[in-house]
């Protein structure tokens, strides 16, 4: 376990530090913003209405409760259960993190971050496949490009990230399993 806590350390600084450059200091904080893809989601909420009507409102509700239980489950559960310190907090590391927003309180382990978009991204892509078949590996790389903000802005480890990108994909995998056998998204 020691050895995979350093890993998850020296990788974290080889993102953290070793990928430093005035790009992404200036774009990362800002993709990993949730008011900075509010369009995103609105056109999306917008489309599913305009086509679907009726069914397209019942399929944001389900959306929005899958993404109401990865965010339960991350924060409620998991968080308080492992109680990592995030690296902007550890009084050790505190000097070599590079900080580029406010660290936050809260714990580490899972990113809430990653739990909550790969779940949108997984669920999102799965009712949507009958339409746009090319939406699943755009969506994984979208909630991946923020995960991996959340390591270089100094608030979570890749260990944090990985994790809550598969707690966060397994739930949303169930949810699409449950939203076909139940709902199913036709016009």
């Amino acid at each position: 376990m020691n050895q995979l806590l350093q890993f998850d350390q020296d990788l974290f600084f080889m993102i953290n530090r070793g990928w430093a450059n005035g790009v992404f200091d200036l774009v990362l904080p800002w993709l990993r913003n949730m008011y900075f893809w509010a369009p995103l989601y609105v056109f999306m909420a917008g489309w599913l209405v305009v086509n679907f009507g009726k069914k397209g409102w019942i399929t944001i509700g389900w959306i929005l409760l899958t993404f109401a239980f990865t965010d339960l489950i991350s924060s409620s559960l998991v968080k308080p259960f492992f109680e990592r310190v995030r690296p902007c907090n550890d009084a050790l590391l505190i000097d070599y993190v590079r900080l580029l927003v406010h660290c936050g309180g809260g714990f580490s382990f899972t990113s809430s971050h990653a739990t909550n978009h790969f779940g949108f991204a997984v669920i999102t892509a799965s009712i949507m496949r009958p339409y746009f078949r090319w939406m699943l590996p755009v969506m994984l790389l979208w909630a991946a490009v923020i995960s991996i903000a959340q390591v270089y802005v100094g608030v979570h480890y890749p260990l944090d990230i990985s994790v809550g990108a598969l707690l966060g994909s397994a739930i949303a995998l169930i949810m699409a399993y449950l939203y076909r056998t139940f709902l199913k998204l036709e016009k």
